[in-house]
């Protein structure tokens, strides 16, 4: 089986999140060798496996095999992949069936490794990742086990394959305010307190604002306001409360207290609550790690292409292995219909993916 026989019978079954389908257990048959440990709970299954060649750093290639709902308006059925003008069509093609067909076809075909080479794969990511990648990691660190360099195969290209490598994620921080006001008869505001009114010149403080100044590898953290509502839907009721909810995603350079200083700030004088939660944290790989320099290379290698250094783009699983001190990169197929109709990527791509993945193996140590 090569790596289109394989990522064509990875699409193939409907594993959609939390639901592997039967898909990992295929994936833990397809290898010889290798030391197989699953870490289940709450319907989500978690599978590692892993073999030590000889001494040496321990390297992991870390995935999903779950994928959204397919929804409507596909040409054709989303778990039967299809083969046209030398693209695939399926749901997960591009996130991310093609990058785990990509680095499971590579590790199995390696004849040795300066070191120890591993797989850690979920059912659960594109949920609420809670009985995920994380509880496989806290299993490793328990055995003493934990990856010194890890690649998560996310779809990271932008325009020509091997143009982008993720070497951190912000974080994601979710905001609701509450302003409190007086609800009134909109023909005398004298004796009401609107809060839209108090909050309508505000805003140009608040939305949009940069609350750092970013740095070499992340953007500036950016107050994005995503909803405010008021009222009654009348016309003759001045509202007695407003309800705005917003979104940070942070750079190491923001965090909640940044954040609430700056809303204190601007509503001190105001009735007003705050809630905060942080569904993500930030991290980066420094640009100088092993597993960065080794991967530009292969890339390089393969396509002739430089990869630029990225951390835009939303949350990943990287997040959860970067928190156990995993130097940790992400690279994959190009990024442009992930969770769309007709979702597709190109047999050129998971190839080159394939190869580079298997160039970064035979170099890693050299």
């Amino acid at each position: 089986m090569n790596v289109i026989d394989l990522l064509l019978k990875l699409l193939s079954f409907e594993s959609v999140t939390p639901d592997d389908a039967g898909s990992l257990k295929f994936i833990e048959t397809y290898f010889e060798g290798f030391e197989v440990t699953y870490v289940n709970k709450e319907g989500v299954k978690n599978l590692f496996l892993t073999k030590k060649f000889s001494e040496g750093p321990h390297l992991c290639f870390a995935g999903h095999v779950d994928v959204v709902p397919a929804g409507d308006g596909w040409d054709t059925d989303p778990f039967v992949p299809v083969i046209k003008e030398g693209k695939i069509y399926a749901r997960g093609s591009q996130d991310m069936k093609s990058g785990v067909a990509a680095f499971v076809q590579a590790v199995k075909d390696v004849d040795h490794f300066e070191g120890r080479l591993s797989i850690l794969l979920t059912s659960d990511e594109e949920g609420d990742a809670k009985y995920g990648t994380v509880i496989m990691l806290e299993h490793l660190k328990e055995i003493d086990l934990l990856p010194d360099y890890c690649i998560v195969a996310e779809p990271t290209c932008e325009s020509v394959f091997g143009d982008a490598i993720k070497i951190g994620r912000r974080g994601s921080i979710n905001g609701v305010l509450m302003l409190k006001g007086r609800q009134g008869h909109a023909a005398y505001p004298e004796k009401a307190l609107n809060p839209i009114h108090q909050i309508s010149p505000l805003l140009d403080k608040i939305a949009g604002v940069h609350l750092d100044s970013g740095d070499d590898d992340f953007a500036p953290s950016q107050m994005v306001i995503t909803d405010i509502r008021s009222g009654m839907e009348v016309t003759n009721v001045s509202p007695g409360t407003l309800k705005m909810m917003f979104n940070v995603r942070n750079s190491t350079k923001t965090t909640q207290e940044e954040i609430k200083l700056h809303v204190a700030k601007h509503f001190a004088d105001l009735d007003h609550t705050l809630q905060l939660a942080q569904s993500a944290y930030p991290f980066v790989t420094s640009r100088e790690s092993k597993i960065v320099g080794k991967l530009v290379e292969s890339i390089e290698k393969v396509t002739t292409v430089n990869p630029k250094l990225s951390t835009a783009g939303g949350t990943s699983d990287a997040r959860f292995i970067a928190a156990f001190g995993i130097d940790v990169v992400e690279f994959g197929v190009i990024n442009d219909t992930i969770h769309a109709p007709n979702e597709c990527t190109s047999i050129k791509e998971v190839e080159a993916l394939y190869n580079v993945f298997k160039e970064t193996i035979t170099h890693f140590n050299t």
